[in-house]
């Protein structure tokens, strides 16, 4: 049962409204789940199979072989070599394993093919329950120009622009000059920024459109490129949709995602401090409405770009579960992978839209191997040292431990740190206790960077957009006071001459005697700390 804290009024409304979410988190058909993908979201997914009863079934490649969500799972083979070509993308392979080892059901994660129509189909023709959408969802959806078109058709509200692939140079011009500078030039297939130029003078427009084509062949296979007016200012907020096989939609309230870097999400949070409760219940709506559009079951995201004045449009639908869902399993009590199971198991919702609520403040922070004063390059290795943060209201989904290495064929995520709180101020500051607590050594990490995300006036104000990041670059990478930290490495510096010492036997403690360790007293003369 999902806990609501410090609200003991609607805790107890909750109790009685979801007296068959039991029922709905616990049925018999899936009984074994392969999860096709790695690292922190595989072994998510795991955690709730192992909660529902349910065994699961683990793929990895030959350089993930130690690798936590490997450990963790019932069952682990071997698909292939690193490359995710040959491995996390071999739809056959993982479906051989799939069939060999007498899975139920397949959960794709996210990335990889958690949004591949093939693969979605391929499961359903070998007799396995694909945890997600269907593929004519994932394909209408996958497409940008076909979900723009679709929502156009369904009265949903998008950004102006054209609807087909740009052909010639001279359409190209005639359409920019209609819609007026500045434009956003993007690839059909296009995700995390790839296949996406800004122009803001025509002189840039041929050269930009050439660019984006490019890198949208070389990509996604797809080189298609429509034109869409550049919104200045936005905010980035993102609707959690959720639906059943019997005509049963809700939304579990938005995210907010503006706090990026080239596109790609860094911190989100929850409620979202540019929303109004009407604001709320329009955008909600028309989630729904484009959800409904393909008749979607499951979990998905429908995004949104909103300006200054609260217009808002239909960015797109990623149709599968999200790297930020966790800030909306806290502030709604509702998890989103246990949903995913039972609705594919042909459960009905327990509940309705009036039923839900917002409890709270949640944040998280993407945790990267990465060094952001070296352009954010990715910086695999061995952890050597790992200490998550703890205490009230901090949740910690990771994957790494003490001796692992991190592959430098993936994506560099070690963890989302997430915070929740009774109020916004509060989740922030104890974001920052719980980045303080963060240590990691052997590699570089965005924990100082996300830091000082934390402590930029923009954000804690709440008064920021999509440009947040460019607007703050000079406050992100300064540095600050580095006592804290100097009082980390003096600490281990003498914790490492003591130990030195212990081995040699030089020590009055290693003698027999009772001394406090020379580790232990820096320790205490620093900030009165009791060690």
């Amino acid at each position: 049962m999902p806990i609501l804290e410090n609200n003991f009024v609607f805790k107890c409304l909750y109790v009685q409204r979801y007296s068959n979410l039991k029922a709905f988190y616990y049925s018999d058909m899936i009984k074994k789940v392969l999860v096709a993908n790695r690292g922190e979201i595989a072994v998510r997914v795991m955690r709730s199979c192992r909660e529902m009863g349910i065994q699961s079934v683990a793929i990895f490649s030959e350089a993930d072989r130690k690798s936590m969500h490997v450990r963790y799972a019932n069952e682990a083979y071997c698909v292939g070599p690193a490359p995710s070509a040959e491995s996390y993308l071999n739809i056959d392979k993982i479906i051989e394993v799939a069939k060999a080892c007498k899975v139920d059901a397949i959960h794709p994660g996210y990335g990889f093919l958690s949004e591949n129509a093939l693969f979605a189909q391929k499961i359903k023709e070998a007799g396995i329950i694909f945890i997600g959408p269907s593929a004519h969802a994932i394909t209408q959806m996958g497409d940008k120009l076909t979900a723009r078109k679709l929502m156009i058709e369904h009265g949903i509200p998008v950004v102006p622009g054209g609807k087909d692939n740009i052909l010639d140079d001279s359409k190209l011009l005639q359409m920019a000059k209609q819609i007026g500078y500045p434009v956003m030039l993007k690839a059909s297939a296009g995700g995390g920024g790839k296949g996406m130029r800004l122009v803001r003078a025509e002189n840039e427009l041929l050269s930009s459109f050439n660019m984006a084509k490019s890198e949208a062949r070389s990509s996604f296979g797809n080189d298609d490129v429509y034109i869409e007016k550049y919104i200045e200012s936005p905010h980035h907020i993102e609707f959690q949709i959720l639906a059943d096989q019997h005509g049963n939609y809700v939304h579990l309230f938005e995210r907010e995602c503006s706090v990026q870097r080239r596109h790609q999400k860094v911190v989100e949070e929850t409620p979202s401090p540019l929303l109004t409760p009407e604001l709320r219940q329009k955008m909600g709506e028309q989630a729904i409405a484009a959800a409904k559009s393909v008749d979607y079951v499951g979990v998905g995201t429908i995004e949104f770009l909103v300006d200054n004045d609260h217009n808002f449009y239909f960015l797109e639908m990623n149709t599968r579960l999200q790297v930020e869902h966790p800030i909306t399993e806290r502030v709604t009590g509702i998890d989103l992978v246990k949903a995913q199971i039972s609705v594919a198991n042909g459960e009905p919702l327990p509940f309705k839209q009036e039923d839900l609520r917002q409890n709270g403040h949640a944040i998280e922070c993407r945790i990267y191997a990465e060094d952001h004063k070296n352009n954010f390059m990715p910086n695999p290795g061995v952890i050597r040292h790992i200490s998550e943060p703890l205490g009230l209201g901090i949740r910690t989904d990771g994957y790494v431990y003490e001796g692992y290495e991190i592959p430098y064929h993936y994506d560099p995520l070690i963890s989302k740190l997430i915070s929740w709180a009774p109020t916004r101020s509060e989740a922030i500051d104890r974001m920052k206790r719980a980045l303080f607590e963060y240590k990691i050594t052997g590699v570089k990490t965005s924990i100082p960077f996300v830091t000082k995300i934390m402590e930029a006036k923009d954000f804690v104000s709440g008064n920021y957009d999509t440009h947040f990041i460019e607007k703050n670059m000079d406050f992100l990478m300064s540095d600050d006071d580095c006592s804290d930290y100097c009082e980390d490495i003096a600490l281990f510096v003498a914790y490492l001459d003591y130990k030195e010492k212990l081995a040699l036997g030089t020590t009055k403690e290693a003698k027999g005697t009772t001394t406090t360790s020379p580790w232990k007293e820096f320790g205490r003369r620093k900030n009165n700390i009791r060690l």
